[in-house]
C-alpha cells in the first residue's frame, strides 16, 4: 500500500482552478499549464491516502478495471514510469478519462464510507501527463502482422481503443470517421476548456506510428463505400458509431429559428474556438440563452455561451435539485446522485430545476423570443399557478441522445436491433451480422467515456478470438454487465 497512515494525516485536496475572471476570456483548460501540471504539487500526498483495502470496490467502480491501488503505491513512492505502466495495462487513452470520466471509481472508494474519496481521477491525469511530458509514451507497433484486415467505423473512444488494441495484435485497421478530422465527440463534441484538443492529437500521431490508418470525410454507407462492399473488403468490422440521435423536444413553437440541438451548437464553438472558419456559426454572443437538460452536454453549452459573451444563461432540469449528501436509496458503493458544480457553473448562468417547457413563443420574424414553462411535482405533473415566461433568443437543446442513426450503414448491414433501437450484440460483441462486432453507445446506448474505451477494448479481444482463432488481448467487461456505479 501506500503511505500506511496517509488517510489519517491528509485530507482530500484537488487541483486549483485558473480565476474565472481569467479563464472566460479565453478556450484554455481552466487548470494552470494542464490539469497535469497543477496537480503535481499535492499528487504524491494525494496517492498516499489510498487504504490497504481488504476489497478495493474501485475496481468494480471503474469499467476498464483499473487496478489503482497500484498506481497510487507507485505514486507515492516517486515510481512514475512504474504507474504509468500500470495505468496503460487497462486503460488506451487516461488523459482523456483524467480530464472527462465523471470519475465512479472515486464513488466505489472504500474512504468514503466516512471520509472524502482518494482523488483517483486527479493521480490517473498527473501520471499521463507526466509520463507525455518525460517522452515515457511511445508507439508500440505490431512485432508481427496477421494478414487479417479490420475497419472499425466511428473514430470517438470506443473505437479508437478497439482500433489501438487491433493494430498491435497484428491485424491491419482502419478507421472511418465522416467527419473532416478524427476524433469523434473528443474532437468537436467536448470543448477545449475540458480538454484541449493536443491531447488528442499526440495520442493520434502515436497509433498512426503504430500502424492505424485514419480515413477522415468518409461517411460509411452514404459515400463511396457501403455496406455490402465494407463486408467485401475488410475480414472483420466493428461499429463504433456512437448514440448521436439526439432527443428532441416537440413542444408547440419548436419550428421557430433559434431553436438547436446541443451538437449543432458545440461542434461550432469548437471549430471557431481552434481558429477554423464556421459559415452561418450559432453564436450566444449578446443573446439570453436557455438551455434545456442539466447533464454535462448542457454544462458545455453553457461553458461555451459564457465564452461567446451571452447577456444571459439558464439551465433548465425537470428533475429536481439533488441533495449535498449522498441519497440514503443510493447507499456507497453505488453512484450516487448529488448536486455537482462543474468548472462551467462557476463561471456564471441560473440553473431552474423541477421545471417542463411548454411552449416556445416567437417574434414577428419567426424566431424564439421567450419560452414559457411550469414547475412541476414528483410526478413531473404540471403545479398549477406557476407557469412563467422567460426571455429567449437561443435555445439549446442537450436532453441526451435516444441511439444510434438507423439509416445508412446500419440498415445496408441488416443487423438486428435491440428493443431500443441499439445495434444487438451477444456476450462476444457480434452482431447479428457475421464478422460485425459492435462497442459502445452504439450498441450500449448514451453512456460515460470510461464505458466506451472498456467495450472497445472488449470488442478489440473477441475480434481478434474471431480472426486468429485464439487472443491474448484483455476483455475487461460482457456488453450488458453493470457494476454497482454507473
Amino acid at each position: 500500500m501506500a503511505d500506511p497512515k496517509g488517510f489519517l494525516k491528509n485530507g482530500r485536496e484537488v487541483a486549483s482552478r485558473r480565476e474565472v475572471a481569467e479563464r472566460v476570456n479565453d478556450w484554455d483548460e481552466v487548470y494552470p499549464d494542464g490539469i497535469g501540471r497543477a496537480l503535481l504539487p499535492i499528487i504524491n500526498t494525494q496517492a498516499g491516502r489510498c487504504m490497504d483495502c481488504g476489497i478495493p470496490f474501485c475496481h468494480q467502480g471503474c469499467p476498464l478495471g483499473n487496478i489503482i491501488p497500484e498506481w497510487n503505491d507507485l505514486v507515492w513512492r516517486d515510481d512514475w514510469d512504474g504507474a504509468m505502466d500500470r495505468l496503460h495495462a487497462t486503460n488506451n487513452f487516461p488523459e482523456f478519462t483524467g480530464r472527462l470520466c465523471p470519475a465512479p471509481c472515486e464513488t466505489a472508494c472504500v474512504l468514503g464510507i466516512n471520509q472524502d474519496p482518494v482523488t483517483i481521477k486527479n493521480v490517473e491525469v498527473s501520471i499521463i501527463d507526466r509520463a507525455w511530458g518525460s517522452g515515457y509514451v511511445r508507439p508500440q507497433p505490431p512485432e508481427w502482422l496477421s494478414g487479417k484486415t479490420v475497419a472499425v467505423i466511428g473514430s470517438g473512444p470506443a473505437g479508437l481503443a478497439a482500433a489501438q488494441q487491433l493494430t498491435r495484435a497484428g491485424h491491419t485497421v482502419a478507421v472511418y470517421e465522416r467527419a473532416d478530422k478524427i476524433g469523434g465527440l473528443l474532437r468537436y463534441g467536448i470543448p477545449e476548456f475540458k480538454m484541449e484538443k493536443k491531447h488528442l492529437d499526440r495520442r493520434l500521431d502515436q497509433m498512426r506510428r503504430e500502424g492505424t490508418v485514419f480515413r477522415a470525410g468518409v461517411n460509411v454507407g452514404a459515400d463511396t463505400l457501403t455496406g455490402p462492399q465494407l463486408l467485401a473488403r475488410y475480414d472483420a468490422v466493428v461499429l463504433a458509431m456512437g448514440a448521436t440521435q439526439a432527443r428532441d423536444l416537440p413542444a408547440t413553437g419548436r419550428e421557430l429559428g433559434g431553436i438547436h440541438q446541443a451538437m449543432e451548437f458545440l461542434p461550432q464553438g469548437n471549430r471557431a474556438s481552434l481558429g477554423e472558419e464556421v459559415p452561418d456559426q450559432i453564436v450566444a454572443t449578446d443573446k439570453d440563452v436557455v438551455i434545456i437538460g442539466g447533464g454535462d452536454t448542457g454544462a458545455d453549452c453553457l461553458g461555451t455561451s459564457i465564452r461567446q459573451g451571452a447577456r444571459s444563461i439558464t439551465q433548465l432540469e425537470i428533475m429536481p435539485r439533488p441533495g449535498e449528501d449522498r441519497p440514503a436509496g443510493q447507499p456507497w458503493p453505488t453512484y450516487p446522485m448529488t448536486f455537482k458544480v462543474s468548472s462551467a457553473h462557476e463561471e456564471g448562468g441560473d440553473r431552474m430545476y423541477a421545471v417542463s417547457t411548454q411552449e416556445f413563443v416567437g417574434d414577428a420574424d419567426g424566431n424564439v423570443a421567450a419560452l414559457r414553462l411550469v414547475e412541476v411535482d414528483a410526478k413531473f405533473q404540471p403545479v398549477e399557478g406557476t407557469e412563467r415566461e422567460i426571455p429567449a433568443q437561443l435555445v439549446l437543446l442537450a436532453m441526451g441522445f435516444v441511439g444510434p442513426e438507423q439509416p445508412g450503414l446500419i440498415e445496408q448491414l441488416e443487423v438486428e436491433l435491440d428493443e431500443r433501437g441499439n445495434v444487438k450484440r451477444d456476450e462476444s460483441y457480434a452482431a447479428s451480422v457475421p464478422g460485425v462486432f459492435v462497442a459502445g453507445d452504439v450498441g450500449r446506448g448514451q453512456s460515460l467515456i470510461v464505458w466506451a474505451i472498456a467495450e472497445g477494448r472488449s470488442a478489440a479481444a473477441s475480434v481478434d478470438a474471431y480472426l486468429t482463432g485464439s487472443t491474448t488481448l484483455p476483455s475487461p467487461i460482457k456488453p450488458h454487465e453493470r457494476p454497482l456505479v454507473v
